[in-house]
């Protein structure tokens, strides 16, 4: 009876690390590290790895902030209603010069003279 009861706590314990696994993405994220230090095979495996966890760490806190800020902005924000978006700021288009189907030989490029406009303030 004692065997069955300790199988079962092992059953368990191994089905809780199932789950954490899962939830935490782990094996992906062993299998991106492991890949990634087979591609830059450094002299340092050690400190690849800790500074590729410290990378992993920084933009899991940068996701957490961002995600916190967005559901604050919303919930202080539910009641209010929001400000329009300020208007985009437009560039000045340049005009393009003509266009036109017109296939044009080597004789029309070589005799082509460029007319200049007078300026009518001048």
């Amino acid at each position: 009876m004692a065997s069955s009861s300790s199988s079962n706590l092992e059953d368990e314990s191994l089905k809780g690390c199932e789950i954490y696994v899962q939830k935490f993405n782990i094996q992906q994220i062993l299998k991106e590290c492991i890949v990634n230090l087979c591609i830059a095979k450094p002299e340092r495996p050690m400190k690849f790895l800790r500074e590729h966890f410290e990378k992993l760490e920084k933009e899991e806190c940068k996701q957490i902030l961002a995600q916190q800020k967005s559901n604050s902005q919303s919930d202080s924000h539910d009641d209010e209603i929001s400000p329009p978006p300020p208007n985009p700021v437009v560039k000045a288009r340049r005009r393009r010069g003509g266009v036109s189907a017109e296939v044009y030989t080597e004789e029309d490029a070589v005799s082509y003279v460029r007319k200049v406009r007078a300026l009518w303030w001048t």
